[in-house]
């Protein structure tokens, strides 16, 4: 009979800049959110954080550990060249996940304005992408993304390092994409409004699909409407969603779970 492996991770506060752990704490938060609103995916989605002091390059999970496992000191440190700065010593041996490595080390390389970026294969999320329509404007909460949405064509699973540039290309100045027929990607500032901004469209991808399996006819609003809707969420109009709710989050994961600070 077989035995499991523990996960054991060596801690590196001690070897890292106070701005580099206290982006490992948030981005190990963000993990186990994404795990506790059921937007993971086993091992197979990515969530990333630029190394604040260190500009061209990022933190990534290992591939092989669970969201709900990920830690502070767990993550890789990847260059935009594909070079494994750090890597935590885990006796399973996870490294580099390829299509993580492109889709994140794409979008950092052409956005210096970027400090996370999440992906998800949630069901919600991949269904909107298989869907001509993209998403709707059917919602209060689809009006924060709807006309600031990119999208990028499905081509194949994103392990081709030829794909960062359409990738970039087609995300462009926007915050948000859907990847066809695949799932769904944010960006931000920082690793605190790229989740809120995942969270929201998660939700309008749900509630859309909701709404359209209820043989029933919509409620379409009109385009005076939708733009007036619209315009209240223009960057600038409405604080950073994301940095007021944060710290409530935190408390929330300490009283289920603080190892994620470890």
């Amino acid at each position: 009979m077989s035995t499991v492996s523990v996960l054991k991770v060596k801690p590196v506060r001690q070897s890292v800049s106070a701005t580099e752990w206290e982006a490992r704490v948030n981005l190990a938060a963000c993990y186990r959110l994404c795990d506790h609103y059921d937007m993971s995916d086993m091992i197979y989605t990515h969530i990333s954080a630029r190394v604040p002091d260190e500009s061209n390059r990022f933190l990534l999970n290992p591939h092989g550990m669970l969201f709900d496992e990920m830690t502070a000191s767990c993550f890789l440190k990847v260059d935009l060249d594909g070079n494994v700065v750090y890597k935590p010593e885990l006796e399973q041996g996870y490294g580099l996940h390829p299509a993580g490595f492109v889709i994140h080390s794409a979008i950092y390389k052409a956005r210096a304005d970027v400090m996370a970026v999440m992906h998800t294969h949630t069901i919600p999320g991949m269904a909107v992408s298989s869907l001509k329509c993209g998403l709707l404007p059917l919602t209060q909460t689809s009006h924060r993304f709807y006309s600031r949405v990119a999208y990028h064509d499905f081509n194949g699973p994103e392990r081709d390092l030829g794909e960062r540039e359409k990738l970039a290309q087609h995300l462009g100045s926007y915050d948000v994409m859907i990847l066809r027929n695949h799932g769904l990607l944010t960006v931000g500032p920082s690793v605190q409004e790229t989740f809120n901004r995942m969270y929201g469209l998660e939700r309008s991808c749900r509630a859309q699909l909701a709404a359209m399996a209820c043989n029933t006819e919509l409620n379409v609003l009109t385009d005076e409407i939708v733009d007036k809707s619209v315009a209240m969420y223009q960057p600038g109009v409405v604080r950073p969603y994301g940095l007021l709710e944060w710290h409530g989050l935190l408390r929330m994961l300490d009283r289920k779970d603080a190892s994620y600070r470890e």
